[in-house]
């Protein structure tokens, strides 16, 4: 279908606001941008019980943690939703994704977790998916002063996030834990070829992200392209997806990462893993997070909290 005309007004609402490409930006510039973009988008923020942060050891350092609890307090032990911001793992932040971790924890009634990993390029590849995993893995172990069952833990995350959410499920089968109910990939980066259609057809013009700003993020998140061959980096690239816990895959039609995301849910199904693929036609990457001016990103985030609530409860 063609551009949905809320997309249409959100790209120009974009252009009139004097945005810039990020390709076109340094790393510290394509930060300020983002996190100003998110003010400007998420001013009403939904109410949650408490949000409070603490800061782990990681492997890297101190990491830091932003944990939401609902309204509702859980007389038993609470699922646990991990989640991995976007921003292809070079910008983004806790503050950015703020109102999206707000609207997983109101509309699940669940616990939601919002990890701080280390971007590049001041810390590259595999400094991401080592502080999200270790992030997953002390939410595990520390489960009984938390209230949280251990049994019922889940990961989620929008493209960089959703490339993360997907491989921690995977160190964590491959280690023997810690045990991942569900993996929620919102429009995930699964690879790094850059050679699918949605890349020759959506490669610019189409919002927010386009195909030389994954370019960008690329070269300052990986040490160099043979990173692109490693699963911690590009999960499609994975040589077994067997044993992995259910899967909801959501893509955006007109997306550089479209045929990716479907692709990883392909391989899922093909190894037997529960998946649902759902693709919103008319929208673009970054449609989940503009849920306040974009009625199919509220829709996309009430789906998702559907699936975890059917997938933890």
């Amino acid at each position: 279908m063609p551009l949905h005309p809320q997309i249409v007004a959100l790209i120009e609402r974009g252009v009139a606001s004097g945005a810039r490409p990020t390709h076109e930006l340094s790393p510290e510039e394509a930060r300020a941008q983002m996190e100003q973009m998110s003010k400007a988008r998420d001013v009403e923020r939904t109410p949650v019980r408490m949000v409070a942060d603490t800061v782990i050891d990681g492997p890297g350092g101190n990491l830091t943690l932003r944990f939401y609890w609902p309204e509702v307090e859980q007389t038993d032990l609470s699922p646990a939703i991990m989640f991995f911001h976007g921003g292809g793992h070079v910008i983004g932040s806790l503050n950015s994704h703020d109102q999206v971790a707000r609207n997983l924890c109101a509309d699940t009634g669940y616990l939601v977790v919002s990890v701080d990993y280390r971007m590049g390029p001041e810390n590259k590849f595999p400094a991401a998916p080592e502080d999200c995993y270790a992030a997953t893995k002390w939410v595990a172990e520390n489960t009984r002063q938390l209230a949280v069952d251990p049994e019922r833990i889940a990961v989620a995350g929008d493209s960089a996030g959703g490339n993360l959410a997907a491989v921690v499920a995977m160190m964590a089968r491959d280690a023997g834990g810690p045990q991942i109910a569900f993996q929620l990939l919102v429009y995930p980066v699964a690879e790094y070829s850059f050679n699918t259609q949605s890349y020759a057809t959506y490669a610019d013009g189409f919002g927010i992200l386009t195909a030389a700003g994954m370019e960008w993020f690329r070269n300052h998140y990986l040490n160099g392209l043979e990173d692109r061959a490693d699963w911690r980096a590009a999960p499609l690239c994975a040589d077994d997806f067997s044993s992995l816990p259910p899967a909801l895959v959501i893509t955006a039609e007109y997306d550089v990462l479209h045929d990716e995301g479907a692709a990883l849910a392909a391989a899922f199904e093909a190894a037997g893993v529960t998946v649902e693929h759902r693709d919103f036609p008319g929208m673009i990457h970054g449609f989940y997070s503009f849920a306040s001016l974009v009625d199919d990103g509220r829709t996309a985030q009430i789906q998702a909290a559907e699936a975890l609530r059917a997938a933890l409860s």
